[in-house]
């Protein structure tokens, strides 16, 4: 079956001398991976290396067998050409973060437009807002709405956060609750728009707890979900 969808590029990996194989989150049929053989080699062909960079929207035409095998990509281009999120190096950095975080988050080979459009939104934004230093932590946690759990907010005003039932409760329950100020600055993120978010006052300190208890989030609920390898690039940026 030949489709014609936008995507998004979460990986490519080098398969051969020549070959690489990447995964993109289409918006017409979800997660898929393709072989695209030949592209390290070819500068004259319709499949070109450069168009495949992390978090690349793109154009394209491709043929599913819908086998659970590699597909193909017959044509590709860019959608949506980025201004910054390629070139600078705070951007970049958080470009190699998302695509990990994403990999691992979303596996499902079926259309999710939701998702699709908060990821192209979001990307979008990024690429044309200099004020990003909180990006990484609204990202994540408004994307849990999308992958089935975001936390229950109807009892935000008790103290703890339990990362395991994403409930708020009066008391510690068990080893993964949370309480104290970073829980409060956790709190403030719940339902902050984007330009909102980026005005939260936090230390390094606290960037990265706050980092490294939503990547636990994200552990608890996704099953294979593990701390990306760029968490430590991320951490030194973001001072």
């Amino acid at each position: 079956m030949i489709i014609k969808s936008s995507a998004i590029v979460l990986r490519t990996i080098r398969y051969s001398d020549n070959d690489v194989i990447a995964t993109l989150f289409t918006q017409s049929s979800g997660v898929r991976s393709y072989m695209l053989r030949g592209i390290l080699k070819s500068k004259k062909g319709k499949l070109r290396h450069s168009l495949f960079q992390p978090l690349s929207l793109l154009e394209i035409e491709a043929v599913h067998k819908d086998k659970g095998t590699l597909e193909r990509i017959r044509e590709a281009k860019i959608l949506t050409p980025y201004h910054t999120l390629h070139n600078d190096l705070v951007k970049n950095a958080l470009v190699f973060f998302i695509s990990e975080v994403l990999y691992m988050s979303i596996q499902e080979q079926e259309t999710n437009k939701e998702l699709y459009h908060y990821l192209e939104t979001t990307l979008l934004w990024l690429d044309n807002h200099e004020d990003i230093k909180n990006f990484h932590l609204s990202f994540m946690i408004r994307l849990t709405q999308y992958l089935g759990f975001y936390p229950d907010t109807s009892l935000q005003e008790k103290p703890y956060f339990d990362l395991l039932s994403g409930d708020f409760t009066s008391m510690d329950i068990g080893p993964y609750c949370f309480d104290g100020p970073l829980i409060e600055k956790f709190k403030l993120f719940l339902g902050m728009t984007f330009e909102a978010s980026m005005k939260i006052d936090l230390s390094k300190t606290m960037r990265a707890e706050l980092l490294n208890m939503v990547l636990l989030y994200f552990e608890l609920h996704l099953h294979g979900f593990k701390k990306p390898k760029s968490l430590t690039v991320l951490n030194e940026i973001f001072k």
